[in-house]
């Protein structure tokens, strides 16, 4: 079965949302810094860490995480700085 939307793998870059980690202060000058970033096709990539296992067995009623599909997490003062850059759709 197709699913209704598939992530384009050659999507580029096109614009941080928000701000970056070291300027919110989540980076302490280190690498492996979470991030928010528009792709040239719209979508969204979100760099953070991968707690898929830690929150598998716990996840909400009718909420599943595909084989090919991961769940990050980033700050919240990360989103909230994103905010004004996420069109109100």
């Amino acid at each position: 079965m197709e699913r209704p939307w598939e992530a384009d793998p050659s999507a580029k870059f096109a614009k941080r949302l928000g701000k970056s980690a070291e300027e919110l202060g989540d980076s302490k000058g280190r690498d492996g810094c979470p991030d928010i970033w528009r792709l040239d096709n719209g979508d969204i990539a979100v760099i953070g860490r991968d707690l898929t296992d830690s929150y598998n067995s716990r996840l909400p009623e009718n909420v599943q995480i595909s084989p090919d599909e991961r769940l990050v997490v980033i700050p919240g003062n990360m989103l909230t700085a994103a905010k004004p850059d996420i069109a109100d759709e």
